[in-house]
């Protein structure tokens, strides 16, 4: 009898602690769900938050697409700009390169158009030297001829008046 109230005593200490076991099982699970739940609602309130900021975040990309236009314009003006401004200073160079072959040619014309003007004066002078020799060697043939020209002729007081020296 012993040994079945041992084994009696036994079954009740495994059925205690089965019991028992059980019990700190339940409250594990109920401390499990109510730490679920919490979670479940502070992950709610996460995802709500992020909602939020997601919105929010696309309200300020919606406010910065004119902004972005805005500088696509800008960087595409600035290129334009920058590619007339290339232009303009390849036309200044060769407009510069042109004014300074314009100025060289116009040296050279100046150079030579006085050049001309002293070989004209030179070449002017030495007519008029030779036109005075010339009208000089005339005058004195035609004096040389008046020695002999009959003056009571008309025609030799004609060809000989307009021949004497002017005095």
């Amino acid at each position: 009898m012993r040994a079945v109230l041992g084994l009696v005593f036994l079954a009740v200490c495994v059925l205690v602690a089965v019991a028992y076991q059980a019990f700190q099982q339940e409250i594990n699970i109920r401390n499990l769900r109510s730490q679920i739940d919490l979670t479940t609602e502070q992950v709610r309130v996460k995802e709500d938050e992020i909602v939020q900021v997601k919105l929010k975040i696309q309200q300020i990309n919606d406010q910065l697409a004119p902004f972005k236009k805005e500088k696509d314009e800008l960087v595409k003006k600035k290129t334009e700009l920058k590619k007339t401004k290339e232009d303009t200073e390849k036309g200044l160079g060769t407009c510069q390169k042109q004014k300074a072959d314009s100025e060289k040619k116009k040296i050279e014309s100046t150079a030579a158009l006085q050049k001309l003007k002293v070989d004209h004066s030179n070449e002017e002078q030495k007519f008029q030297e030779e036109v005075k020799t010339l009208q000089k060697q005339i005058f004195d043939r035609d004096a040389q001829l008046c020695k002999f020209v009959d003056e009571n002729k008309q025609e030799g007081k004609k060809l000989c008046a307009e021949n004497k020296p002017p005095q």
